[in-house]
Parts: structure tokens; C-alpha cells; sequence
């Protein structure tokens, strides 16, 4: 039977299902042993970030009291949404509690490379732009340093030569399904973005691993990378990956190229009011039906949201669901409630996110000047 979806780190498409995908991909699922090790959080416990690769081997590094690190990153294409911000969130978390370094990368070069309507001074500046919501989100700055490619290539490219090396072409046609008509600069980029993995190895002169917390689709790149880390010498990357944060018109993932069915940081009270009032629900046609037969919310985008970033509380998402079956709140009412929460959520990003201006600067890999 052909999938009815597609998954790679530049398209996502139809209606995914995320356990084929893992088993396509070769990711194991998380277990609630390993789960615990890390913590406790809603995005574990509900399955959010559902699949890895060696997790056990980076958690038994730390608890051996050997250094790790995390990487994770960017493409800067355009701005920040609320798809962008969560598994940003995630890495936060596990830097408090962890309380290692995180690496981020800004793929500038990437997205110059496979956005036609893009300039590199497009993409430098959009990078800036989503360094500030990364400052945002409350990294640690002593322990968080921001890559920008274009800027820190010197530092990355002796490592992107070495994983090159390694890579033939049909590797990355099968991959990534690149064919004759792909430019050479977005076949070599995979190396490019293997290279903030093997960094800490290098600045340390010793095996360091890392944990990457990314969504499913970025996994294809980190198989390359993982694949020729034992012949380099440097420790495989270890994965916590996450399902897509869903779009408001219902799709699987929020995308930019739809700004009605995306949050972006930087939006108005009267923005978010506006897409939030046209959101897919699961509701019915009329109030009085949806009074009789209750609505649904496991295709509702109102309700997804409220369980992937907005309701921390199993026992609120449970109720609300059992209210929302039976008919007893109707879709304007969530809906207003979400706006409410969002708003709320976002004034005091915005705040922190003009404050970021002043430190921004200073977490960035080798104090290049933005």
C-alpha cells in the first residue's frame, strides 16, 4: 500500500502516521524507563517526543559523570512560529536539568542554498531574528553558543571535509532523493550540518556525545552523520525526537508557507484572535448537534494545541476531552480560551525577546558580530 505522506528535513505532507514513520526511519521507540531517567515532562509523557536513537547510551554517558552536550538548530527561512519554539522548549528543559551546554546552529547557508527567493542577506538576517527567540525561549547563556554557518564555516568545514569524504553520491540520492538537477552545494550540505555533532569532540580532544532533540523529519541527516562517526573516530549522535506541532487548519504540521494557520512569535493579540477564530475543530455543524453529539477532539487543532504546549495538566486535557465528547463546551469557547493562553504566552516572550538584543551577541561561537 503507497504511504499516504511524506516526511523529509525540507517537506512534510499528508496525514502522518508517526509510528510507520519511526519504523521506516529505523528510530526506536521511547520507553517509560528511559523516559524517567531524563525527568518528567508533558511532552515525554504524552508521547510528543516518542522515538530515539542510543538515548540509553547518552543518559548512561552523563550519569557516569562524563561530559555531554546537546545540538540542536535553525534554517532561518522566515520567522519563528510556535512549531519552531517546542522542541526549543524541550532543549531547555534538558539543559536545566542536565545542566550541560547546548550548541545551536543557524543553517543560513542551507536555506540560501534550497530557497530560491532567498539571499544570503535574507537568511543572515533571519537568522538574527531567530536568535532572539532563542534567547527568548531562557537558555543558559554560559552555556549556550549560536553557530551561524556563513560566519563560523573556518571552524566547520575541516569536519564537514572528513564526513565528506565518507559520503558517496548515491548515499545522498537515497537519502535524500536528490537526482540530476540538485545543486552541488545543497548534496555537500549534509556535511556542513554533521559538524556541530563531532564539534565538542574536537574542542575537547575526547569523545564527547551529544543528544539532538529535534523533530522526526530532521532524522535523515543524522543517519548520515551517524554512520560514518566510527570511521572518524568521533562517537555516533544520539536523537530524541518529536512529532510535528500541528497547524491550526488541521494539517499534521504548522507551516510557514501558511501564515493563517501559524503562530508567530512576534504576533498580535489581534492576530492570534483572528487565526485562532478560524482554526479547524472537530466540532459539528450547529450548536444544537454538537450539544447532542459532542465534538471530537482528537482531529481538533484547538485541542492539540492546548496538549502540546499550552495545558501541562493530564487532568485539565482529560476533562476538557470528556466535556468536548459530551457536548459541554462548544468550539467557541475553546477557542477563545486558547487565544487567551497564547496571548498571554507570547507577551511575555515578546518582552524577553526585545531584552535578547542586549545578550544575543554574547552566545555566539567564536564572537562573530551579527
Amino acid at each position: 500500500m503507497e504511504e499516504s505522506f511524506k516526511v523529509t528535513p525540507w517537506e512534510v505532507t499528508g496525514d502522518i502516521d508517526y509510528d510507520l514513520l519511526a519504523k521506516k526511519f529505523g528510530t526506536t521507540p521511547l520507553s517509560k524507563e528511559l523516559t524517567e531517567r531524563l525527568g518528567d515532562h508533558p511532552m515525554l509523557r504524552r508521547g510528543i517526543f516518542y522515538t530515539h536513537r542510543d538515548l540509553n547510551v547518552y543518559v548512561n554517558e552523563h550519569e557516569k559523570g562524563n561530559k555531554v552536550v546537546l545540538y540542536t538548530g535553525r534554517g532561518p527561512s522566515g520567522n519563528t512560529h510556535l512549531g519552531h519554539l517546542m522542541p526549543w522548549m524541550f532543549a531547555k528543559w534538558l539543559q536545566d536539568v542536565l545542566g550541560i551546554e547546548l550548541y545551536f546552529q543557524m543553517t543560513d547557508d542551507e536555506k540560501f542554498l534550497f530557497k530560491t527567493d532567498l539571499s544570503q542577506e535574507d537568511t543572515r538576517r533571519m537568522a538574527y531574528e531567530n536568535a532572539l527567540d532563542l534567547v527568548a525561549v531562557g537558555f543558559d547563556p554560559a552555556k549556550t553558543k549560536i553557530i551561524l554557518d556563513s560566519e563560523n564555516i573556518a571552524t566547520l568545514y575541516p569536519i564537514a571535509l572528513k564526513v565528506a569524504k565518507k559520503v558517496n553520491f548515491s548515499t545522498a540520492k537515497a537519502v535524500f532523493g536528490f537526482d540530476n538537477t540538485t545543486n552541488i552545494g545543497s548534496i555537500f550540505f549534509t556535511t556542513i550540518q554533521s559538524a556541530p555533532a563531532f564539534l565538542p569532540s574536537e574542542l575537547e580532544g575526547k569523545q564527547v556525545h551529544c543528544l539532538i532533540p529535534c523533530g522526526i523529519d530532521q532524522d535523515p541527516h543524522f543517519r548520515v552523520t551517524r554512520d560514518v562517526a566510527p570511521a572518524l573516530g568521533y562517537p555516533k549522535p544520539c536523537l530524541i525526537c518529536c512529532k510535528m506541532f500541528p497547524g491550526l487548519n488541521g494539517g499534521d504540521k504548522m507551516s510557514s508557507s501558511d501564515e493563517n494557520s501559524t503562530i508567530y512569535t512576534t504576533d498580535t493579540p489581534k492576530q492570534v484572535k483572528k487565526k485562532v477564530g478560524r482554526a479547524f475543530t472537530g466540532g459539528k455543524v450547529s450548536v444544537e448537534e454538537q450539544r447532542k453529539e459532542g465534538g471530537d477532539p482528537s482531529v481538533c487543532a484547538v485541542f492539540k494545541y492546548n496538549y502540546f504546549l499550552f495545558e501541562s495538566d493530564d487532568r485539565k486535557m482529560n476533562e476538557l476531552a470528556e466535556r468536548c465528547r459530551n457536548g459541554e463546551i462548544l468550539c467557541g469557547e475553546c477557542k477563545v480560551a486558547l487565544t487567551e493562553k497564547i496571548n498571554v504566552f507570547l507577551e511575555g516572550h515578546q518582552k524577553r525577546r526585545e531584552e535578547a538584543k542586549s545578550i544575543v551577541q554574547n552566545m555566539t561561537f567564536e564572537g562573530f558580530k551579527w
